[in-house]
């Protein structure tokens, strides 16, 4: 391995003319990578990233709930995963890194910060995983030929034939990435156009005509109630989980800024009409209570055509699908683990790397995770998807909350230091922040009203942060205090504080934020 740490922020030729170039900062967890993702890597990682089993699997069980109104839940949420990524993309702009949330919590919010934020973003990748080796299982029994192989022994083949992919090379896990996200949206595209036809043909589906009235004849757009709507709110939550797998993608590509706009405003319109689109189309082409959690609804659409072999061509991209999601949740906790490993917060094997640079040791963690989910599928192959999806879900509201609590820091000490924002930025931010943070809040405690499931999910996470606090006192005597270095290129007019009336000159040895220089800001 290689130890020597460039740097890798940004610099005045990122900043507009006239204003204060961009803050370097060096985060020893970068060092190693190989820059294999291209332009085009990245683009699809960010569109397959958000497509995956919470919509091909996980819409069935939440249109159980909602029926059709689960496509407004899908929008309301999309804005805000929206909101997220961006956030995100603006501080990738500043500073890519294969660390991500991880990096930018450890510059911003110190080492513990890091250290929580890492620790979730673990257990949401952790849980997904057991929730897509359990989903790859689940479609393989679609056919007959494999209902005589246990689930659990399906689960375990799949966990190991990803394993060995993701260690390979980063390039291989782009280039897999790159077809799984082709096959994804194609499917999706092909399904649409099936699905318009037969609306417009008025052809019949499973007996149906198609159309509005399957709506209406069936308790309308919120057949259960609009409570019903909050109750699939964390489901829906953890279906947008993996679009914030491009900013961990971007510290492996070659022109990250380059790639990153494009790559992050195509979420919005893929949400739309992936997300929103599919459901309608469902609810039109059948009664949203003739889907069954326990099948993708692509499937059950394409089985109620009557067209030879549909339902088993879907069923192979829906399985890609769930492949996909494995591949990126091996991708993204190598990754994580391996940027607190280094600062002495996680596992010291987890810092380890093959020779061709992929951070084995964080990704067999993970992967052994993914055995006791393996276990799982053995003792409660009914529930495993639903028992996981919940976990899965609050790991990604905490990750999202501390990507917008790093970004508002950021803002923060750019008004402050009068250090330039990129070009690419999050539209009104720190209003942004504080909203999208409420409705994480919200989501939250919808889940405490929730008491078949979610009251459940938030004793089992008041467990895990039991252990995290436990675990922090294990490790904080150990943290490398030099794995992080931030130095900002700050101009002399910058150093009087702007947000603060009467504030005056720096000390000798402080930034202009008033933190001693060289350190670590926690702003």
């Amino acid at each position: 391995m290689n130890d020597e740490v460039l740097p890798r922020g940004g610099s005045a030729a990122d900043a507009p003319s006239g204003a204060a170039p961009l803050a370097t900062a060096v985060d020893a967890g970068d060092s190693g990578y190989q820059r294999g993702l291209k332009r085009r890597h990245l683009t699809m990682i960010a569109i397959g990233g958000s497509i995956g089993t919470g919509l091909f699997l996980g819409a069935s069980g939440r249109m159980e709930i909602a029926g059709p109104s689960l496509a407004f839940v899908y929008i309301i949420c999309g804005i805000f995963a929206f909101l997220v990524v961006r956030a995100l993309g603006e501080l990738v702009m500043y500073r890519p890194s294969s660390g991500a949330f991880v990096s930018y919590a450890r510059e911003f919010l110190g080492e513990k910060g890091a250290y929580a934020v890492g620790w979730l973003y673990f257990l949401n990748w952790s849980t997904t995983v057991i929730a897509d080796i359990t989903a790859v299982a689940l479609y393989m029994h679609f056919w007959a030929v494999f209902v005589p192989i246990p689930q659990w022994l399906l689960a375990l083949t799949a966990l190991a034939i990803v394993f060995a992919m993701n260690v390979a090379s980063v390039k291989l896990f782009g280039e897999m990435e790159y077809w799984f996200a082709i096959i994804k949206v194609g499917a999706i595209v092909a399904f649409g156009v099936i699905g318009i036809f037969l609306v417009v043909t008025q052809t019949p589906v499973d007996g149906r005509t198609p159309g509005f009235q399957l709506i209406t004849e069936n308790g309308g757009f919120f057949p259960n109630g609009v409570g019903a709507m909050f109750v699939i709110a964390l489901g829906v939550v953890f279906a947008f989980g993996g679009t914030e797998m491009v900013g961990v993608a971007a510290g492996e590509s070659e022109n990250p800024r380059a790639a990153i706009p494009r790559a992050v405003n195509s979420i919005m319109w893929r949400i739309v009409l992936f997300y929103a689109g599919s459901v309608i189309l469902f609810t039109l082409l059948l009664p949203w209570n003739a889907y069954s959690g326990s099948e993708s609804p692509f499937v059950t659409v394409m089985n109620s055509i009557g067209i030879p072999y549909a339902g088993d061509i879907m069923n192979v991209v829906v399985l890609t699908a769930a492949m996909s999601s494995l591949n990126a949740g091996l991708y993204a906790t190598g990754r994580t683990l391996r940027s607190m490993a280094v600062a002495g917060t996680a596992p010291a094997f987890a810092k380890r790397l093959n020779a061709s640079g992929a951070p084995y040791g964080g990704i067999m963690i993970t992967a052994a995770i993914g055995v006791l989910g393996v276990g799982l599928n053995f003792v409660v192959p009914a529930r495993a998807f639903d028992i996981v999806l919940n976990l899965a879900g609050i790991g990604i509201v905490g990750t999202w909350a501390s990507i917008m609590v790093c970004h508002a820091l950021y803002v923060r000490r750019t008004r402050r230091t009068g250090e330039a924002r990129p070009a690419y930025r999050l539209p009104f931010a720190p209003v942004t922040n504080a909203v999208t943070l409420v409705f994480l809040i919200g989501i939250v405690v919808l889940m405490a009203l929730d008491a078949a499931v979610g009251r459940i999910t938030l004793v089992v996470f008041a467990g895990v942060v039991i252990l995290m606090v436990i675990g922090w006192f294990a490790v904080r005597r150990r943290i490398n205090a030099s794995a992080f270095t931030a130095a900002f290129a700050i101009p002399d007019e910058a150093l009087v504080e702007r947000d603060e009336p009467g504030a005056g000159q720096p000390h000798d040895g402080e930034t202009g934020d008033g933190r001693p220089a060289g350190r670590r800001p926690r702003s």
